[in-house]
């Protein structure tokens, strides 16, 4: 069970610190250049069972790096750029270079490391390494950064078919990225990292619910899965951010809370990247 955005707002640190206390979350990944970063490192270091993966972020957000040592990702300004669509187009196009994608990615990993966080894994912000270009740079920064571990950002078509609320262009998104996954197996071979057999809650970001929790976990089958979630306490400051995700995280914290008890009935055993690692 891995939370993304972690350090991104009080109410998102809060959530993650109370949810680990409860045995309802193994995992967090932190953000480097997020506004509540600091926070975060002072939540997470005192929670040894915690673990805390960078969530590299190449889009909707600020770099780490000097952006004049970056000069294709922020593509003239000092900020990424601000929309998912762009980056693919301008990645896809040639405009974005796989050297600033490495450079920054192992800035971020490494400004975690310097903060005393051994970090477990990588993963990124809108799943961006699902695409090859992005994969091999981020895979590089890891091996570079001695980091063991990464989301498989894929999720297969038996959770498609058990997250009934999700919208249909959601769903076509997701099966079509799925051609990626032989792809990212290999890479992901190659550079010797350890990873999951998939991931769920993706397709259910923004409705993960507590029924819908229960349908993923019960048609859960053998193998090691990720639960992706992004629960907070909905305060002032995380409606001031650009994220679609704010009630929802609500309701995902509450869903959340009734995973051990879920886990136990279905005979699940958590862990986190450190360990399957």
């Amino acid at each position: 069970m891995n939370a993304d955005d972690f350090g991104l707002t009080d109410g998102i640190n809060r959530a993650v610190a109370d949810l680990h206390r409860s045995r309802a979350l193994t995992s967090a990944t932190l953000m480097a250049a997020a506004p509540r970063f600091s926070e975060a490192v002072a939540l997470a270091r005192p929670l040894a069972s915690l673990g805390v993966g960078c969530h590299v972020v190449l889009v909707d957000g600020l770099p780490v790096s000097d952006p004049t040592a970056i000069p294709s990702l922020v593509d003239g300004g000092e900020r990424f750029r601000p929309t998912l669509g762009g980056f693919v187009r301008d990645l896809y196009l040639g405009r974005i270079h796989r050297a600033d994608i490495e450079r920054e990615a192992s800035a971020q990993i490494q400004k975690l490391q310097r903060a005393g966080i051994h970090v477990t894994h990588i993963d990124t912000h809108k799943h961006t390494h699902m695409f090859p270009a992005v994969l091999d740079a981020v895979t590089r920064a890891a091996n570079h950064c001695g980091v063991r571990a990464i989301r498989n950002p894929f999720e297969p078509a038996w959770s498609v078919a058990a997250t009934p609320e999700a919208g249909t262009t959601r769903r076509i998104q997701v099966q079509l990225l799925r051609r990626f996954l032989r792809g990212f197996r290999r890479v992901v071979e190659q550079r010797q990292l350890a990873t999951t057999d998939g991931c769920v809650g993706v397709l259910a970001t923004g409705s993960l619910d507590q029924a819908t929790l229960a349908s993923l976990l019960h048609r859960l089958p053998e193998g090691t899965w990720e639960l992706v979630c992004h629960p907070a306490y909905l305060d002032d400051e995380l409606r001031a951010t650009r994220s679609r995700l704010q009630d929802s995280r609500e309701i995902e914290r509450n869903a959340l809370l009734t995973l051990p008890e879920r886990l136990a009935n279905e005979n699940i055993q958590a862990a986190h990247f450190g360990q399957i690692a």
